[in-house]
């Protein structure tokens, strides 16, 4: 299946598997015949790629300029500038009730929490996110803070919604989901010209919540709260959270959906990113009767207005101007369609995203496109894992057994399959033609290689890509199901010496090449022997070259089992853990004295069921 050239113009359910090929970051690099030649002029790019780097996208003119942290102001819950675009802008459903139905001719349902609480507690909050708010810290001191973060008091100037999307999942169109338990409270304004959302996760039932009950249980809650932040710690561009309390009430989930439901601690996370928009934002109003195409353009032009606004007016800018051909196809001027530009950025910051999971380890889980990110952040915290082991089809997802479609080496593959996705519903809508699909598509293709390159020749400090090496050293990572983030932050150690005895070349890794017989040494050995002789011609010092690659490669990622003991713990009322966690997952690429063990290799209790794999249930 040649992913690249899907028809874009005909929506429908999408094949339940895929042949994965074209992306493997494991063992294959670009092919040739998916470059694309670029004439191009770019005059400023800056805001374009804003939250490709993890930062927020300004939604007032840069003219008004940047504030100081000395400046910033501290505000209190009561004066934050809440502004309500997307109610504004876009059209809502008429009713106003919980009832679980399909919504239809509207961009968002009106819907206040309604969670039960009883005594809700803060477990922990983030100071970063709150400075992205001009938060005052002692807010979280208040003694309503907690109920007013459940959602059991009402936050004044909110203006409380729910978002109305579908999706494919696990490549079956879906139909309409919709946030069944996040309702989001508004948007601030901070004084950096910056657009934040906020969203209570757990908050209650709205009319996307279907059977369930619009509730979370305090073991998701953590670890959204914490990967969320830990993302953003390691440099990839994620949604964010504030804080997450405890309700004090009871929720009835089955963990495994093995028939044996149990009550669980329930808990809210305050989620906070430019935007929650999706891939299935515009795939649901794509999916039904002509009167509803009208919503994609109208969400569209929503989207570029508040979240792209260089590509506002295109053709009179000079920000992003060139025209594209490959082969057969015409050339392609997005300067005349700011939609075909917009889907072209989306694409590439698809690409990035997921280049850099590759890079971390890192694999999500749950890659349907209702939990594709339209500004190219991580979304939706699930069933999500770090490599410990290195193994290409890893999946932390039980519900993604036995076919592994969201394994780690799919991760590339998929997310071009979800783009296509995307560009289908942009098609239906008019706002793309075939040949400006096929280019999002290919875009896709071409920046994806050119990350994960950049980010594993960086990873073993090179000056440049040798895809032999690293297609070697993958491999032998493997087999010897070798610690993925301890390898990578050792490697540093490795001296650009030629004269170093043989049976001395492997020392320096020897914490993470545990139990290899004498066939794998050599194996290990003629590689670092090529590696060496790398080093040794890029003429980097060693120290330097160490502080390069530290700076690249984290010596701590939020393993599963370090949030199962901050879980563990949390269940008897003792916070203290996920509090230290947050800390640490901060500063990642930090060596922090004392915390050495948030570092080790996972012990033995960390490969066991509901660990090192988990199931949607939350």
């Amino acid at each position: 299946m040649n992913l690249l050239h899907l028809s874009p113009l005909r929506f429908s359910a999408s094949p339940t598997a895929l042949h994965f090929s074209k992306f493997s970051p494991l063992f294959s690099s670009a092919p040739s015949s998916h470059r694309v030649w670029l004439r191009s002029r770019q005059l400023n790019r800056t805001a374009a790629m804003a939250s490709v780097a993890g930062e927020g996208t300004s939604a007032v003119a840069p003219s008004e300029g940047r504030v100081s942290a000395a400046d910033r102001p501290r505000l209190k819950l009561e004066e934050l500038n809440w502004d309500h675009s997307f109610v504004r802008d876009l059209p809502g459903d008429p009713r106003m009730d919980h009832m679980p139905r399909e919504v239809l001719h509207a961009c968002y349902s009106k819907v206040s929490p309604s969670v039960e609480v009883e005594n809700p507690k803060l477990v922990a909050w983030s100071q970063s996110v709150a400075d992205l708010l001009d938060l005052d810290p002692e807010e979280f001191e208040r003694p309503d803070f907690s109920m007013l973060f459940s959602g059991a008091t009402p936050l004044v100037g909110a203006s409380t919604y729910a978002q109305c999307y579908g999706g494919h999942q696990f490549g079956t169109w879906a139909g309409q989901l919709g946030d069944g338990r996040a309702i989001t409270l508004g948007e601030v304004l901070n004084s950096r010209g910056e657009r934040w959302e906020l969203q209570l996760k757990g908050a209650g039932k709205t009319p996307y919540s279907r059977f369930a009950d619009g509730l979370a249980v305090l073991r998701s809650s953590i670890r959204e709260f914490l990967c969320s932040e830990a993302m953003h710690g390691l440099g990839i561009p994620t949604t964010r959270a504030l804080c997450l309390v405890t309700t004090g009430k009871y929720v009835v989930r089955d963990m495994f959906y093995d028939g044996n439901p149990k009550e669980e601690p329930g808990a809210i996370v305050c989620r906070v990113a430019q935007s929650f928009l999706r891939f299935g934002s515009y795939q649901i109003h794509a999916s039904r009767d002509k009167e509803d195409l009208k919503l994609v353009r109208l969400l569209a032009d929503y989207t570029i207005k508040y979240h792209y606004p260089h590509l506002e007016n295109l053709q009179q800018s000079n920000t992003l101007s060139f025209e594209v051909a490959e082969g057969d196809l015409p050339a392609i001027d997005l300067t005349s369609n700011k939609y075909a530009a917009w889907a072209v950025e989306v694409a590439e910051r698809t690409a990035s995203l997921v280049a850099r999971w590759q890079g971390v380890g890192f694999t999500h889980g749950v890659l349907n496109t209702d939990n594709m990110s339209v500004l190219g952040l991580t979304i939706d915290y699930g069933p999500f894992g770090f490599l410990d082991a290195f193994d290409p089809s890893y999946t932390p997802n039980t519900t993604d057994l036995p076919g592994r479609r969201y394994c780690f080496a799919n991760q590339p593959d998929v997310g071009l399959w979800n783009v296509a996705q995307f560009a289908t519903a942009l098609a239906a809508a008019e706002l793309l033609n075939k040949d400006e699909a096929n280019y999002v598509m290919e875009r896709y293709g071409t920046k994806f290689m050119d990350e994960y390159q950049s980010i594993m020749t960086r990873k073993l400090g090179l000056t440049k890509y040798n895809k032999q090496l690293i297609s070697r050293l993958l491999n032998n990572l493997a087999v010897d199901k070798v610690d993925y983030t301890n390898f990578f932050r050792l490697l540093c150690n490795v001296k650009a010496d030629a004269t170093i005895p043989e049976k001395d070349l492997i020392a320096p890794l020897k914490a993470v090449l545990l139990d290899i017989g004498k066939e794998r040494k050599e194996a290990w050995v003629s590689w670092l022997q090529t590696y060496i002789e790398e080093l040794i011609s890029s003429g980097v010092p060693d120290e330097e070259r160490k502080v390069a690659m530290n700076s690249v490669n984290p010596k701590y990622v939020l393993r599963n089992y370090l949030c199962q003991s901050a879980i563990d713990a949390a269940e008897l009322g003792d916070f203290e853990e996920v509090r230290t966690l947050l800390k640490v997952m901060e500063r990642p690429y930090d060596d922090q004295p004392g915390m050495e063990k948030y570092a080790r290799l996972p012990p033995a209790w960390a490969y066991r069921p509901g660990v090192c794999m988990l199931s949607c249930s939350s």
